[in-house]
């Protein structure tokens, strides 16, 4: 059984192992796969088993490679790959939920952090010898910012917006949260539309997937609805906000701050508007990427395959 990794190297650049797959049958690994359509169809071949993390499996491709039976996403969403043109052939997508919840809030609540103390600012200034030279027993750059009693939005609440909800919770923060699905049990939050939770918050962060309805979802009109000075933070991905609205919001003083983890074309883009936006925090879509998570990664990717070889496949997301 032939089993092509597409992009391997975000993945397991070199601390993990792919000994589990290998198990499994005769595997390759491409560490990135950029060369468009033709080079991922090239490499796919005839391999029944194709795994890939962020290269784009559409239509055409699946049209050139008959032979592909199995399809691993090595991440939670699953948006590039054509799920439909997939179930039309008897493909199941299979992809890792619930692997990096607790870290993805982690990073979230890193990002709020940031924004409320500008720890990374102030201890670059101290290093340069700011605090050395001051009169003061104390100095600070930037306006800092309390989180008991504030309002936090949470939009989408799933796992991870349950994990964020428990963070904020433990914070002092009051919870708002609006999903899809009414959640069976909310926790700490109260369940609420999202315009609702839009004009009531003092940070609205999102955990929704991207999809037909979401793309572009923090645009004009949300932002409209926002309250003056609030702060948006997004570790979902990048589609969910209107980057060029977002921007002009920031620099407008609409929005105080975000905090970024994604963007709508990753890498980041040197055009893109919130890089010379006022008080935007980036990290480089690294909430999922703790080692820990991806080893629970890993062993989750071969057990879908090992699900699909013995007849049962399992995390389907077209079936």
């Amino acid at each position: 059984m032939k089993i092509v990794v597409l992009d391997g190297y975000t993945e397991n650049p070199g601390d993990l192992s792919w000994d589990g797959l290998r198990e499994l049958g005769e595997v390759t690994v491409y560490d990135r796969t950029l060369g468009g359509e033709s080079e991922v169809i090239a490499r796919i071949g005839d391999a029944p088993v194709v795994l890939t993390n962020k290269t784009v499996i559409t239509e055409s491709v699946l049209a050139a490679c008959p032979s592909v039976r199995y399809i691993g996403v090595l991440a939670t969403g699953y948006n590039i790959v054509d799920v439909e043109a997939a179930a039309k052939r008897g493909i199941p997508v299979c992809n890792i939920p619930s692997y990096c919840a607790e870290s993805v809030a982690q990073l979230t609540f890193a990002l709020l952090l940031e924004i409320c103390h500008h720890a990374g600012d102030h201890s670059r200034a101290v290093h340069e010898g700011r605090w050395t030279s001051s009169v003061d027993f104390c100095f600070w750059d930037f306006p800092l910012i309390e989180l008991l009693g504030k309002t936090i939005g949470i939009v989408g609440y799933g796992r991870i917006g349950r994990a964020v909800a428990k963070i904020a919770d433990a914070m002092g923060m009051r919870v708002l949260a609006c999903s899809r699905h009414t959640p069976q049990e909310p926790g700490p939050a109260e369940i609420v539309p999202l315009d609702e939770l839009l004009a009531r918050s003092d940070v609205v962060s999102l955990h929704c997937p991207l999809n037909a309805d979401s793309q572009g979802l923090i645009g004009e009109r949300a932002l409209s609805l926002m309250k003056d000075g609030a702060i948006l933070l997004n570790t979902a991905r990048g589609g969910l906000l209107d980057e060029a609205a977002v921007a002009a919001a920031l620099r407008s003083g609409k929005l105080f701050a975000a905090g970024v983890d994604v963007v709508s074309a990753e890498p980041i883009r040197a055009d893109n508007p919130l890089l010379t936006a006022e008080n935007c925090v980036f990290t480089p879509h690294i909430a999922w990427a703790p080692k820990d998570c991806r080893v629970r990664l890993m062993e989750t990717a071969v057990g879908n395959v090992r699900a699909f070889l013995a007849g049962s496949p399992v995390n389907v997301v077209n079936g």
